[in-house]
């Protein structure tokens, strides 16, 4: 990074500005595989638990069904995984290859982010329940407010690229988390991008097929349990070469306690 204060643009940036002025420092870790003993994972101690939830939703193409029959499958699965009385789901993401032709990524078609970060910091998390809540939000935020991804493969079990996780434990605030102002055109937002410490650990469910979900906990106003979830797609130098790419979807979403 150089000396401004880190800053991404979501939506094209202005003339002569990088899109984001974060530096990467690529790091070999040792990613361990959750297949076998998914249980011991919990959004309250590691940040992520994995869940197994077929969904009705098979291609995820049409917006309109995503946002109608999917969204309450994901509501039903926050709902029943966490307790929650009232979940809002702000906005989803599908990441497909680019298309070979232009080698663009549209709306439809963003590759995997390689980059480890956490999707919302502190303040952006209770921002965005009172830039989406209105005047419920203050009420809300009286009680515990989580941020949750709900990640999940789209069509194949993943080969390519899959998605790797951080323990919760074994993270660093002070010296891991570093804010980044996230630049929208209307409003300033803010993820955390993440410093290599190798006392982290991490975590994948190796061949994760499309009936089975990822939890990813962003944000959790309680101090006394996990409150968030470094995460990254990673290059899986064992996966093999004629393996379809990775597509997958991933729900962000309100968590409350109370209604």
């Amino acid at each position: 990074m150089d000396d401004e204060a880190p800053y991404q643009y979501v939506e094209g940036h202005p003339e002569g500005e990088p899109q984001n002025n974060i530096g990467t420092d690529p790091q070999p870790v040792v990613i361990h595989d959750a297949r076998g003993n998914e249980s011991a994972y919990t959004l309250d101690t590691t940040g992520f638990q994995y869940v197994n939830w077929p969904s009705v939703e098979k291609d995820f193409v049409d917006e309109e069904t995503i946002k109608t029959k999917y969204y309450k499958e994901v509501e039903d699965i926050l709902k029943k995984e966490t307790g929650a009385k009232r979940v809002f789901i702000f906005d989803h993401t599908i990441r497909r290859n680019p298309e070979p032709e232009s080698g663009k990524s549209g709306p439809q078609n963003r590759g995997p982010v390689e980059r480890v970060h956490i999707d919302q910091t502190f303040n952006a998390s209770v921002e965005r329940v009172r830039y989406h809540l209105g005047e419920d939000a203050e009420r809300l935020l009286k009680s515990r407010v989580r941020l949750i991804n709900v990640w999940r493969p789209i069509g194949h079990p993943v080969a390519h690229k899959p998605l790797a996780v951080s323990d919760w434990r074994y993270l660093d605030q002070e010296k891991d988390l570093v804010p980044v102002r996230l630049i929208y055109p209307h409003r300033v937002g803010g993820i955390f991008s993440v410093r290599y410490n190798p006392n982290h650990q991490w975590y994948y469910l190796s061949n994760q097929t499309p009936d089975e979900v990822t939890l990813i906990k962003c944000y959790d106003s309680e101090v006394d349990r996990a409150r968030l979830t470094p995460h990254s797609a990673f290059l899986d130098a064992t996966s093999p070469a004629e393996a379809p790419h990775r597509e997958s979807i991933e729900v962000r979403a309100l968590v409350f306690d109370s209604e």
